[in-house]
């Protein structure tokens, strides 16, 4: 590349309108921007972009090269409710009809690449990174001659899992509690229980199945796979992408975001937390969009009280209810239970948000109870904190499974937000997990092992080492340059 055309360079972005996309192509922007110097341009839809724009830390606000381009959208134009422009803000059952209603983003994204070339004197992107959900773009990057580049944001094992499901439904070919993945053998077998509440009805006819029936197999013609994980942490899964495909697949993870900016309840929990003994505090999130039910949230604080340990707990209120409305303590959690436990120090209760990667990377933290969304998964990996498993929804189930089969940092605890587990089973995988021998001993020695491994892999140093996903990350753009170089040496 000649030089000059560095700061020229532009990379367009399109992640999925959920914050588990959103916030690793952030990460992902800021990563490219400050080891590449080129302008990032991310499009999506206006509230989204006015989410995205929000999270940028203030001191960078006029700094960066980073760009936001809104794309028009109207909810209400596809019977969604008004501003309903993600994943957060809907029921699961009305999500399918978001994915739907992001084909009608190809016109505008199009006319979008067409004005860059434009403006750039016939000078079009360098190239175009799409999420998975987003194969259309494909069309477009091939007709302007831009590389194009699917990123996965979950772990490759999970997402590999979740294609094989709804590409081929195996359980709904066995009436089995138990079945194998034909296009994916090296994993073992997957149980009903591990399968969405949409997935478990699916027959091919069902709107999810039509839908991911049409878009999944669209990244097999995309000239590459990034995914958010690590080489030597997630062989098995890419594997399946690289088997499948027969393209590069870039394994250029942890993308982790790092900006978060100040709220009050930040410095409530890194206070808190240094009041404690090092690894004696577990840290309970089920993420932004996830909940169980009224009886397991009974069941989960009464767990936390009998166990005697310390905790932080990002309450929201139940299934059934608007995830994003006001937790009411009195109706669901027992009587007397928070102010018990805040006043002996044992317990915090953070209402929505807490500070998620501040409170892993402390040293009194030591297990997270977690719903195993994959950017969670990594935040914690990244710090060495162990995982108590309960998935919720979608490929968290089989990141669980890599977890804990294939991994060894895990262990899971219940599945589904409408299980039924009894607190004394709760406390006991709590104790588990939190003792200092034992199990809990060795998953906490594989953690950190995991830790050194993710640490190993993302080091750049002076001496001239390059860890796996810098090499990854060096790998995918030396593969759109020589494209474009190729196309250029061609006119």
């Amino acid at each position: 590349m000649a030089e000059g055309r560095k700061e020229n360079e532009n990379v367009v972005m399109l992640p999925f309108m959920g914050q588990g996309h959103l916030i690793p192509f952030l990460a992902l922007a800021f990563q490219i921007q400050q080891t590449r110097g080129y302008t990032v341009t991310i499009v999506n839809t206006p509230l989204n972009i006015k989410k995205l724009r929000s999270s940028l830390p203030t001191n960078t606000t006029n700094t960066t090269t980073i760009r936001f381009i809104e794309l028009p959208f109207c909810s209400a134009d596809h019977g969604l409710p008004p501003d309903s422009e993600n994943t957060d803000v809907l029921p699961y059952h009305l999500i399918i009809r978001l994915m739907e209603a992001t084909l009608s983003l190809k016109p505008s994204f199009k006319r979008l690449i067409s004005d860059i070339t434009h403006q750039q004197h016939g000078y079009p992107p360098l190239c175009i990174i799409a999420d998975m959900f987003f194969g259309w773009t494909i069309d477009i990057a091939n007709e302007f001659g831009v590389f194009h580049a699917v990123f996965n944001t979950g772990s490759a094992y999970g997402m590999a899992i979740f294609n094989s499901l709804w590409l081929h439904l195996p359980h709904s070919k066995t009436n089995s509690d138990e079945f194998s993945l034909l296009d994916f053998p090296q994993v073992s077998r997957i149980h009903r229980s591990q399968l969405s509440n949409y997935l478990k009805i699916a027959d091919g006819n069902d709107s999810w199945s039509i839908f991911l029936h049409r878009v999944l197999p669209q990244w097999l013609n995309s000239d590459g796979v990034l995914v958010n994980t690590v080489e030597d942490l997630d062989r098995t899964g890419l594997h399946y992408f690289r088997s499948k495909s027969g393209r590069p697949v870039w394994p250029i993870g942890p993308i982790v975001s790092s900006m978060t900016r100040a709220r009050p309840s930040k410095e409530a929990c890194l206070e808190w937390l240094d009041v404690h003994p090092p690894a004696s505090v577990i840290y309970i999130s089920f993420g932004s969009q996830n909940t169980v039910s009224a009886s397991q949230i009974m069941e989960l604080a009464m767990a936390l009280e009998g166990s005697n340990k310390n905790f932080i707990w990002v309450v929201r209120p139940p299934l059934g209810f608007d995830v994003n409305s006001e937790f009411r303590a009195v109706e669901w959690l027992p009587e007397g239970f928070e102010d018990r436990l805040s006043k002996c120090k044992r317990g915090l209760l953070v209402r929505k948000w807490a500070p998620q990667l501040e409170i892993l990377s402390h040293k009194s933290t030591g297990a997270f109870l977690s719903h195993c969304g994959w950017n969670s998964v990594l935040e914690s990996l990244s710090h060495g904190v162990p995982i108590i498993a309960w998935p919720i929804a979608g490929e968290q189930f089989y990141n669980a499974k890599l977890l804990e089969e294939e991994m060894g940092v895990c262990v899971e605890v219940a599945r589904g937000s409408g299980c039924e587990v009894r607190h004394v089973e709760i406390a006991s995988v709590i104790d588990m997990v939190m003792d200092e021998n034992g199990k809990g001993r060795d998953i906490r020695r594989k953690a950190c092992e995991v830790k050194e491994m993710i640490k190993d892999a993302i080091r750049d140093d002076d001496e001239g080492y390059k860890g796996s996903s810098v090499k990854a990350m060096d790998e995918f753009f030396n593969a759109a340059l020589s494209m474009r170089k190729t196309k250029e040496e061609t006119k």
